[in-house]
């Protein structure tokens, strides 16, 4: 059976209406598995001797009004090798239980306080799940952003004694998937790489820079030299033929709503008044720029 020695975090944010887990282990595709999510349900992280069962049952459970400690003992009655699971739940109110099997390979435990609960096993100690904790709870933003601070700082106290190979974050909300239609609202996976924590920091990062928004004191007005450069790349790439002068016209405009448009940013630009979101203009600069 394979046995997913892992750490984890599985938390909710009520204000922003989130619920996710955070995941790493030396273990591929551990993001298939470990994580399960709805949102204003709960979440459900199932690891050591995996489970999963854990997950789409526990979330049902949870979706019933049970709380987190409520399920936990109900899927635990009906698993007769419980004491190799290891599972955290955070329910729909923030309740929130860990449980470590007595048969959970050293080092193994775990820690819960209001809308968290951290677990590993397997580690090199646990000042992994401890650090999981400080930066959780110290870190500022929205849950994605606490989520990831707690695994990174798990990741770099030490881990998975094994080494490194995967990990993975899956946060839902409320109507947040893309278009509206689903509540899976960030859900990516690094299933084989060296040093996957830092590589599903990369990923985060891209998300919010397609998916982001700026404010307007963000926004790059395309007149001048900043649209000189921008003409000089969609030229350079077949997008644009007619002279360069960083003057925002017609032509200019419908070029750019082709190029965004190919490169996943049209909802960043905003082709009647002319801007364009500065973290794009950056990425576009250092991606295309000779």
């Amino acid at each position: 059976m394979p046995r997913f020695s892992t750490f984890s975090i599985a938390a909710c944010d009520l204000e922003e209406k989130t619920w996710g887990v955070a995941v790493a282990s030396k273990f591929p595709a551990v993001g298939a598995a470990v994580p399960w999510v709805n949102a204003e349900v709960g979440a459900v992280a199932t690891q050591s001797y995996v489970n999963t069962s854990y997950g789409p049952n526990g979330l049902a459970m949870m979706a019933e009004g049970a709380s987190a400690e409520e399920t936990l003992k109900k899927l635990q009655a009906g698993d007769p090798e419980r004491e190799v699971r290891q599972v955290g739940l955070v329910d729909a109110q923030g309740g929130s239980v860990t449980f470590t099997g007595n048969k959970c390979h050293d080092w193994a435990g775990g820690l819960t306080g209001p809308g968290y609960a951290i677990q590993g096993n397997i580690l090199t100690g646990a000042d992994v799940v401890q650090k999981m904790e400080e930066a959780f709870l110290e870190t500022e933003g929205g849950l994605t952003e606490r989520l990831y601070a707690a695994l990174y700082a798990g990741d770099r106290a030490g881990g998975d004694k094994r080494g490194k190979q995967a990990a993975a974050i899956y946060v839902a909300k409320p109507k947040g998937g893309y278009g509206g239609f689903l509540d899976r609202w960030i859900d990516y996976r690094v299933d084989d790489h060296l040093d996957p924590v830092p590589r599903l920091g990369d990923l985060l990062e891209l998300h919010e820079l397609y998916m982001g928004k700026s404010p307007e004191n963000e926004r790059v007005q395309l007149q001048g030299d900043a649209l000189l450069a921008i003409q000089k790349i969609m030229a350079d790439l077949g997008y644009y033929q007619p002279r360069m002068d960083g003057v925002y016209d017609e032509a200019v405009a419908e070029s750019l709503s082709s190029f965004l448009g190919n490169e996943n940013f049209e909802e960043r630009f905003n082709p009647k008044e002319g801007w364009l979101d500065q973290p794009v203009m950056d990425y576009l600069l250092k991606k295309f720029k000779k």
